[in-house]
């Protein structure tokens, strides 16, 4: 092989490195942004979650303290009829039927107040742990997502390194091609024969009949 068709080997060999890397290169960058675009829908749907945990805590907190509120009001009022059915006198005898029949509602009312407030406690306990394992997830996903996005730029940043140094190979490559090719068709045009004008042979053909008359007469002078 000539120094010409290695020349050419090695320029298209290094022509389709560049393009390879190239090519390698645009595709990390798109999955570099589509990994950011990731993160950032990651990162919204995390505030939306911190909101709405939030404002369900504060709702799940004041029905908390309107029912225990109701719940020891309740208490307190039992207490109260309690101890004033069970007074000793006639007078709170006729009394004692209706008192026992109020005092059984208010029980019921307090059971119910009770009941709902253990089941507010439980769907909050649940909410929360939900809320948690969610944060959790995301949290994994957004490390997951970041360092693919780290390990990704640093590859992008490398490739970015080697296509400098393939594309300065590549032109000196090029210009050396150039510069043989050049010198190629010098050499051919050197060596190929020239045609001749009608001018030039007219010319040419002038001096030589001049030249052979100049030398007859040389020779008849001489005899």
């Amino acid at each position: 092989m000539g120094k010409k068709e290695s020349t050419e080997t090695m320029d298209t060999k290094l022509r389709n490195a560049i393009s390879t890397m190239t090519s390698k290169s645009a595709s990390l960058k798109e999955q570099v942004g589509e990994l950011q675009a990731a993160l950032a829908a990651l990162a919204q749907t995390q505030v939306e979650m911190n909101k709405l945990r939030k404002e369900e805590h504060a709702e799940y907190l004041t029905n908390k303290a309107d029912m225990e509120q109701g719940i020891e009001g309740v208490k307190i009022a039992l207490k109260v009829l309690r101890e004033y059915y069970a007074a000793s006198g006639k007078a709170h005898a006729a009394a004692t039927g209706s008192g026992s029949s109020i005092i059984g509602m208010l029980e019921v009312v307090a059971s119910d107040f009770a009941k709902g407030l253990a089941e507010r406690g439980a769907v909050e306990a649940d909410a929360q742990a939900d809320y948690e394992k969610g944060t959790q997830e995301n949290e994994v996903e957004k490390k997951t997502k970041e360092q693919d996005v780290k390990y990704k730029e640093k590859e992008i940043t490398g490739l970015a390194a080697q296509l400098a140094t393939e594309k300065s190979y590549q032109e000196g490559t090029s210009t050396e091609l150039t510069a043989i090719i050049e010198y190629q068709g010098k050499l051919d045009e050197m060596c190929m024969p020239k045609a001749e004008s009608y001018a030039e042979k007219k010319a040419r053909r002038d001096a030589e009949i001049d030249g052979l008359k100049q030398a007859r007469s040389i020779l008849e002078g001489a005899a």
